[in-house]
């Protein structure tokens, strides 16, 4: 699992980005429990995640209701699949509003650059 840790961060509150090659759920449950055997991430509030899979998208909010879906759309623009992403954010004590949306769509944007250098579309 590739790690760009963390990546921006607003009142506090810090957001971090993973992930990697995962063809089907139990390879993207796998990635998400070994980022989760990282005792920094698992004390994370959140680590909302999605993934294109040849049967479907597949998302968990993990108590951020919504992220999970701005994770899939940056996915879908970008034309990756069979890929996970997780966002991981700390909370910093000070709510953000919709504000952390934005957040999560910028830490899937530069997880997204660092796989694409180019910005093109890719399929896997």
């Amino acid at each position: 699992m590739r790690r760009l840790g963390v990546v921006l961060s607003d009142r506090g509150s810090k957001y971090a980005v993973s992930g990697g090659p995962a063809a089907d759920r139990a390879e993207a449950e796998a990635l998400l429990a070994a980022l989760k055997r990282d005792r920094k991430y698992a004390k994370a509030t959140h680590n909302s995640w999605g993934v294109i899979l040849p049967d479907g998208p597949l998302k968990g909010d993990d108590g951020e209701a919504g992220a999970g879906m701005v994770i899939l759309r940056a996915l879908e623009v970008a034309g990756l699949e069979n890929h996970l992403i997780v966002v991981t954010r700390w909370f910093g004590g000070k709510h953000l509003g919709g504000d952390r949306f934005r957040h999560v769509r910028e830490a899937a944007r530069l997880y997204l650059m660092d796989q694409l250098p180019t910005g093109r579309p890719q399929r896997s």
